[in-house]
């Protein structure tokens, strides 16, 4: 079995005796590596990752938080950085309105999350985690690193009501994952995006809820909350966690807050499962010049501005779809999936059928990265979106030359 991305020609040379792959475990030679649009293209108007296209929201005229931020690059770079940060976990839980500090868990990004949650609940070969495909491939490559089984059970992919409250396509199906749950003793944890991604769906807190308080599922519910600023007041599922100890929400800085680069991701739960996951966490995970950041970005005057730039991209976000609807008529479907996160997705239609089609999705995904100076994301392969691009809401400049070279795309497809 070759060594995914790496070509034979540049294979290094070793000793006759020694082979890497026979020391390489079977379930990481397995691995295909989680890939994004970035991979291939990094230049033009980048619309592929759902980053804030509004940008940060740390205020460049506060004095003092200027001071703080200067600072870290004059001291104290020649030490580790503090192990704990206090100071980000007090003002996440006065934030999200937890008691304190022992209810905030912070990460490498929320892939780190993510890792330990699985290192700490899940036994590699014997146990299992369970996801709701269509949903963030990071779930599934972190089960394969650490070679632990996957369960998936489908959101609705149809037009029909799901369970829960909830209507329309992408919702949770809550008789299929107890069904699975009473199937399989083994899974330990269940994935849910929350709003999801790539659906943009929100889920019901009385859909969370129905599993947490389902009695023969003994393992953890992680609600994937990375979008949850751009979706409506009382969504979060953090409102539960004072009630459900077996309930961890995750969170970012990356969305919202317009930090995708500084990589800090949030763990919410109860003070048992904090202190598991800080007690096996690598030290000092957060790196000096990330939490000064974190810091300026929750003082009050940027978490103002943080809110009131989220309620320009949701504005833009309507403004988006309308956009997309006028491109009908070229085979631009129906916005799929609900509106409660930064993106929109949209199926790209056959020309004669008028039915969704893939080739011709990719055809105009790579037209307008390669040909437009635009980038998409194609997600076409994903459960229930075939023949569908992901598009990050960006600027109303941006999101104008994307209808305009989305327009000239699909005439020439």
């Amino acid at each position: 079995m070759a060594i995914l991305g790496l070509a034979p020609s540049t294979a290094p040379i070793t000793p006759a005796h020694f082979d890497i792959e026979k020391v390489i475990r079977p379930n990481i030679l397995a691995l295909h590596p989680y890939r994004c649009a970035r991979d291939d293209y990094q230049e033009g108007i980048l619309l592929d990752a759902n980053e804030n296209a509004l940008g940060h929201s740390i205020p460049r005229s506060s004095n003092q938080i200027q001071q703080e931020l200067s600072s870290t690059l004059d001291t104290n770079l020649n030490r580790y950085p503090d192990p704990s940060h206090d100071g980000i976990k007090s003002r996440i839980a006065s934030l999200r309105s937890l008691p304190g500090k022992d209810h905030v868990f912070l990460g490498v990004g929320s892939d780190e999350v993510i890792d330990l949650l699985m290192r700490i609940c899940v036994v590699p070969v014997n146990e299992k985690i369970l996801i709701t495909p269509p949903t963030y491939g990071m779930y599934s490559i972190c089960a394969q690193v650490n070679d632990i089984g996957i369960v998936r059970c489908n959101l609705e992919l149809g037009g029909s009501e799901g369970e829960g409250g909830e209507h329309g396509r992408f919702s949770l199906l809550i008789d299929n994952i107890k069904a699975a749950i009473l199937a399989d003793p083994s899974i330990k944890l269940i994935f849910l995006c929350s709003p999801g991604n790539p659906t943009g769906t929100l889920i019901s807190l009385a859909a969370i809820k129905a599993i947490l308080d389902y009695e023969p599922f003994k393992g953890i519910v992680v609600v994937d909350e990375a979008y949850i600023d751009f979706a409506g007041e009382g969504t979060s599922a953090v409102s539960l966690i004072k009630d459900y100890a077996n309930l961890c929400v995750m969170q970012t800085l990356s969305k919202s807050f317009g930090l995708a680069a500084i990589r800090l991701g949030i763990a919410l739960a109860q003070p048992p499962l904090i202190q598991v996951l800080t007690n096996t966490k690598a030290p000092y995970n957060i790196s000096t010049p990330s939490a000064q950041l974190a810091l300026a970005a929750l003082s009050k005057e940027a978490v103002q501005n943080m809110r009131l730039k989220c309620q320009t991209l949701v504005e833009s976000r309507r403004q988006l779809q309308k956009s997309l609807e006028s491109l009908s008529a070229l085979g631009v479907g129906d916005i799929i999936g609900g509106n409660d996160a930064n993106f929109l997705m949209v199926p790209i239609l056959n020309k004669e059928t008028r039915l969704p089609d893939n080739a011709r999705a990719n055809a105009v995904y790579t037209e307008l990265a390669e040909n437009k100076g635009v980038v998409v994301r194609f997600r076409g392969k994903e459960a229930g979106c075939y023949g569908c691009l992901r598009i990050t809401v960006g600027t109303a400049e941006e999101n104008g030359t994307l209808i305009r070279q989305l327009q000239s795309a699909l005439n020439d497809y």
